[in-house]
């Protein structure tokens, strides 16, 4: 598989994760999809461990042929982890999530910040990778229209409101550190882990 949306902000996302991320990682990717970006930050970061999931095993298939083309030690076969399920054993440097909120009911979320809190190392980064709402309105015109196919697709989906994003993160330890505008409408948010 591959995903245009992937071609276009795996560098902005590489980008921020180097900022936020040591320059050793170890990395549970939730949600991984085609599996470009692990191929992507694993080949440009080769002291970080990317360990990619998901729970389609057509996107597992994917990733499993990115992970045998590219022949990378630092790039782990994919996991078929339910965000909802048992994870791995950490503990993580971070946990990384592109496009699963506004794509997954708002339960995915909840079980998204309670285990990466019990996976992620004291000072570890929960990345989140999308598009949200600010202060109750949308950010762009095409994310209005995003939001009404997405609920069209299924009700429980949809463009969240940032400040309840981090207001359920906030509860199990996490603070925001930063918000990064990105392409096409999108954010990155940075939430780190203080116990």
């Amino acid at each position: 598989m591959k995903s245009p949306a992937a071609a276009r902000n795996r560098q902005p996302i590489l980008d921020v994760l180097s900022v936020v991320l040591p320059e050793r990682a170890r990395i549970l990717e939730v949600a991984s999809g085609s599996g470009e970006h692990g191929i992507y930050m694993a080949e440009a970061r080769p002291n970080w461990t990317w360990q990619p999931s998901d729970p389609n095993p057509e996107a597992r298939k994917s990733i499993s042929a990115w992970h045998e083309y590219a022949e990378l030690d630092n790039l782990l076969e994919p996991l078929p982890l339910d965000v909802a399920g048992i994870w791995p054993a950490g503990p993580f440097d971070a946990v990384v999530a592109i496009n699963l909120v506004h794509i997954s009911p708002w339960e995915a979320t909840e079980a998204l910040m309670a285990r990466s809190a019990e996976r992620l190392r004291d000072g570890g980064v929960l990345y989140l990778y999308g598009p949200y709402r600010r202060d109750g309105q949308h950010t762009a015109e095409s994310n209005a229209a995003f939001d009404a196919d997405l609920k069209a697709r299924d009700p429980r989906w949809g463009v969240r409101e940032l400040e309840i994003v981090v207001a359920e993160a906030q509860p199990h330890g996490f603070m925001l550190e930063q918000t990064i505008e990105m392409p096409a409408n999108n954010l990155s948010v940075v939430l780190r882990l203080h116990r």
